[in-house]
């Protein structure tokens, strides 16, 4: 047992800068309470003292405002930085080294007994206020943006913002934080390519403005501007 809580405080130096001695996490960090009592928890959920469970659950959520169902399975080396308003659902399976955020759902979107929460597998980093919604899985090693709601599943390596979530590179290396400010914005960059487009167009127009175009040439003309808009493929 000791051994796992010199892990745990290890896990919290390596992955928040902001720790500044053992005692310090020992007492101070809620996202590391709310793990330790959940491994309490989830061991009553296992030997069907179920009631008990979800006891020290609700405690927990009271201390921390971070909830545990005493179902889901965490992983070694979790880390929850700051972690008020986080939720993981009951069939959910966090892997080890994962670190998510605050506000951070692991949700459901069915209401069948059977599995209906995320798979988050081990290395995982999710930003503050991501949702993840449904019996999708998060490939190994994958990032998923701040902010995001991702519904379907995504493969080991890649990163997803945005809402809904979408795929925007390939990470093919651990990663231990995330960085918010330097992902791309998938909405922003549609709005730029609109744009871009547009000025091309109306830059073709001014070229002829006051030239009377009739005809054949009138079909040629709208047939070039249909393929400049086209130019560059779709968003």
């Amino acid at each position: 047992m000791f051994k796992r809580l010199r892990e745990d405080i290890k896990t919290v130096f390596a992955k928040d800068p902001a720790a500044k001695s053992a005692i310090e996490i020992f007492f101070l960090y809620p996202g590391l309470h709310a793990i330790w009592s959940h491994r309490v928890s989830h061991f009553f959920w296992k030997h069907r003292l179920r009631f008990l469970a979800r006891l020290v659950s609700h405690v927990n959520r009271f201390f921390t405002g971070i909830e545990i169902h005493p179902g889901a399975t965490i992983g070694r080396r979790v880390f929850i930085d700051h972690g008020m308003g986080v939720v993981i659902g009951e069939t959910a399976e966090v892997g080890d080294d994962v670190l998510m955020y605050q506000g951070v759902v692991l949700g459901g979107v069915d209401l069948e007994k059977k599995k209906r929460h995320p798979t988050v597998e081990s290395g995982v980093v999710i930003g503050a206020g991501a949702i993840l919604l449904g019996p999708i899985t998060i490939g190994s090693n994958a990032r998923v943006g701040a902010g995001s709601v991702v519904v379907k599943s995504v493969p080991p390596g890649k990163v997803v913002v945005g809402i809904p979530g979408r795929i925007i590179e390939e990470k093919g290396k651990h990663l231990a934080a995330i960085e918010h400010g330097v992902l791309p914005d998938p909405v922003a960059e549609a709005i730029r390519f609109i744009l871009k487009r547009q000025d091309k167009i109306e830059s073709m127009l001014e070229k002829r403005d006051g030239v009377h175009i009739s005809g054949d040439a009138a079909a040629n003309e709208s047939s070039r501007l249909s393929d400049a808009f086209g130019e560059g493929g779709g968003i």
